[in-house]
């Protein structure tokens, strides 16, 4: 059995809930072959993946182009959509070809238009993982209608040659594969290891609140770390660099609460490990507003200003955070194991 994973290169999210879910498949079908195409840094598999897993280097879409975590660039998003699409044809010709000479049984996306059209091109079954659809993060443009007014119809057409969509929570667009949704719970990396254990590891000592910031893949420049903990009362830790042993998921489990912006990743682990999040803007992305709409039913969460953020006034924010009570909900986070079921059940 042959699965084929297209991820989208955009940040990290997107990535570390596909590991996951590649992970619960090689538990559950260890003669599985897995390949992964994807401009994603192999470094992340090397870190987080359990099973063994081919790593193609790929562009498999563009997303959106960040100047660093909480800034974008709407008009270089449309022109880069735009110049990808323009071949989109003989992409998805190249893509089909490597998939019958991989002799691929299932083709997984999350949540790469390229990968549904080339396994439809192909003959193999797909499935799509993800909480958004890019043709509903592209609507919120006005730059795609001057820059790239072909983009959004194409990339409509390819998620409607999907066989199955497995819809995360927190979920906008869909639209062209309503027929095929299936809702599945949050899947989410929980920690294993004893967060005292972890915060001796990082050489976090006393009972100061520990505050992990977390910015993704494009990092952001500025953040006052001197100011925020000059008062020592904080302890602010990041996920740049981890100790052998360590993974993500470890740090936020250690952490009393995380700083950064919202995104799928970050708010589900904070959802599996029991984090608070303070969480700021990220510039328009129309996805902020259904995360931050959904967020306080099932996470404690706060909102801080950048100007906050960046000028280092977070204890007022951090303090009023840590005295909220839990939210009233308690969502589901095993939505890895009910993908990969499905996923499985395909081929089978």
């Amino acid at each position: 059995m042959t699965l084929v994973v297209y991820i989208s290169g955009h940040g990290f999210g997107h990535a570390s809930r596909t590991i996951e879910l590649m992970n619960t498949i090689g538990r559950l079908a260890p003669d599985a072959h897995i390949v992964v195409r994807t401009a994603v840094a192999r470094a992340l598999f090397e870190r987080s993946a359990d099973v063994r897993l081919d790593v193609q280097p790929i562009d498999t879409d563009t997303g959106v182009a960040q100047i660093d975590s909480l800034h974008l660039d709407e008009d270089d998003t449309a022109r880069r959509a735009a110049a990808f699409y323009r071949d989109f044809d003989r992409r998805v010709a190249d893509e089909a070809a490597i998939l019958g000479a991989t002799g691929a049984s299932v083709v997984v996306g999350d949540i790469p238009p390229l990968a549904f059209a080339a396994a439809a091109r192909a003959g193999v079954t797909s499935v799509a993982v993800g909480n958004f659809t890019w043709d509903w993060i592209y609507a919120g443009y006005p730059a795609f209608a001057r820059l790239a007014p072909d983009v959004i119809p194409r990339i409509g057409e390819a998620y409607a040659s999907a066989d199955l969509a497995l819809r995360l929570p927190m979920h906008g667009g869909f639209e062209t594969m309503k027929t095929v949704t299936r809702d599945i719970p949050f899947i989410a990396r929980r920690s294993v290891r004893d967060p005292a254990e972890t915060r001796r590891t990082l050489g976090v000592a006393g009972d100061r609140p520990v505050v992990l910031t977390a910015f993704g893949g494009y990092g952001t420049t500025g953040l006052p770390i001197d100011e925020v903990t000059r008062s020592g009362r904080l302890a602010v830790i990041g996920g740049d660099t981890l100790p052998d042993g360590l993974r993500y998921p470890d740090l936020v489990a250690a952490a009393d609460l995380v700083v950064g912006k919202p995104g799928y990743g970050i708010i589900s682990e904070c959802l599996a490990n029991g984090t608070p999040l303070l969480y700021t803007s990220r510039g328009r992305f129309v996805e902020y507003d259904v995360l931050v709409a959904e967020m306080p039913r099932v996470l404690r969460c706060r909102y801080l200003p950048q100007d906050d953020l960046l000028a280092g006034r977070w204890e007022p924010a951090i303090g009023a955070l840590l005295a909220q009570p839990a939210p009233p909900d308690r969502p589901r986070t095993d939505g890895a194991h009910v993908a990969a079921e499905a996923i499985l059940n395909l081929v089978r």
